[in-house]
């Protein structure tokens, strides 16, 4: 029979405050040059940390070597914002303004990369640029990841480095452009639109896209009604709320998939049975949830 008096349980741990923004590290201490055209840097930031919104007249890849982070970019069109765990980069063109976000705590890996005048990404002389004027969420292989690790990361208000290491910088430098020209992109980005209503509730359901399981009680949420919140996410975002939902689902379950979360679990975390999860994931990035996660042993439907 229970005590009619239980002793009291362990007082709660007082809360972590939230770590303030931080600015962007010293961009001028790392600037890239045609002599040292990939330059790297290395950041341990806690969970919830926030870089402000900041931008670098070079291109930049955002890597996470531990933890997911969530980066938003303020393209001319609209804002988006990524969800780059390990396994995945971002590029951001020169000039775009981006902030980032410590989804866990994280080891943010950056590069800095010299873009000739009037070219953008690494690609060579009278190719076609296109796809690099605008962010791209980019496969990390382990390559890549070998790589970014070999990189010199001293500022440069630091002694040079002697004319041996710059050489290796420079071998260094040349694959990873290489392989960042290879790499496969990844449909991550969620769009957000500039409708102060409309970006309420979005931001809504990328903080939790299971509060709610209909447009309707998320309208509700706003004080709009479902066919006005419908027609904005035609006008503003191009897309129906079910397919723009579809991408924060993926960006949620590749934070997941991440920290090794089974596909199972995920399926069930966001709502999905198993066999759906498996249909919605193929339907939209065209391969099995195994293989877009990193996750080739996981056991769901084909």
């Amino acid at each position: 029979m229970p005590s009619p008096h239980p002793r009291p349980g362990p007082a709660p741990a007082p809360a972590r405050p939230a770590p303030s923004p931080v600015p962007s590290l010293t961009p001028h201490l790392y600037v890239p040059t045609p002599q040292r055209p990939v330059r790297a840097k290395v950041r341990h930031l806690p969970a919830d940390t926030q870089v402000l919104p900041h931008s670098h007249p070079w291109a930049q890849v955002a890597f996470s070597a531990e933890g997911v982070i969530r980066l938003t970019a303020a393209h001319s069109t609209s804002p988006s914002t990524y969800i780059v765990p390990p396994s995945r980069a971002l590029w951001i063109p020169p000039g775009v303004e981006h902030a980032v976000t410590m989804v866990e705590d994280a080891q943010l890996l950056t590069l800095y990369l010299y873009q000739p005048r009037g070219r953008t990404g690494p690609v060579g002389p009278g190719a076609d640029d296109s796809a690099w004027r605008q962010c791209r969420v980019l496969e990390v292989s382990d390559l890549l990841h070998a790589l970014v690790r070999e990189l010199d990361t001293a500022p440069d208000n630091q002694h040079p480095p002697p004319a041996e290491a710059l050489r290796r910088e420079r071998h260094l430098s040349a694959l990873v452009i290489d392989e960042l020209r290879r790499a496969r992109a990844v449909r991550l980005g969620v769009d957000l639109p500039r409708d102060k209503r409309l970006r309420h509730l979005c931001e809504a359901v990328i903080a939790d896209p299971t509060r709610h399981e209909t447009l309707e009680a998320w309208a509700h949420d706003t004080g709009a009604s479902p066919r006005t919140v419908a027609r904005l996410f035609r006008q503003e975002l191009g897309s129906t709320f079910t397919q723009w939902r579809q991408q924060v689902v993926l960006a949620k379950a590749v934070s997941l998939a991440a920290a090794r979360t089974p596909m199972g679990q995920i399926a069930a975390e966001l709502g999905y049975s198993a066999s759906a999860f498996s249909a919605m994931v193929r339907r939209t990035v065209g391969m099995p949830p195994g293989r877009f996660f990193g996750q080739q042993g996981a056991n769901m439907p084909s």
